[in-house]
């Protein structure tokens, strides 16, 4: 069972590269946050689904170009 905790640790850290990456740049794509973090992509939607679920995004879709960034707090 350590292995999925790791996992899940790993998911977390993640997630505090995507808030860190939205905070000091602003909404970018998705591919483009993926670029900027240097994880694989599948670890990065994972940490952006974390913090959606902690209500912490926000997602413009333009056409087919999805942007995330940080909600805004107030």
């Amino acid at each position: 069972m350590a292995a999925a905790e790791d996992y899940i640790a790993q998911i977390g850290l993640t997630a505090g590269l995507v808030w860190n990456a939205l905070h000091g740049q602003g909404a970018m794509s998705l591919n483009r946050l993926i670029k900027e973090i240097g994880r694989p992509r599948d670890e990065v939607m994972q940490a952006v689904g974390w913090l959606a679920r902690e209500d912490k995004l926000v997602f413009h879709v333009h056409g087919r170009t999805r942007k995330v960034a940080l909600k805004e707090s107030g």
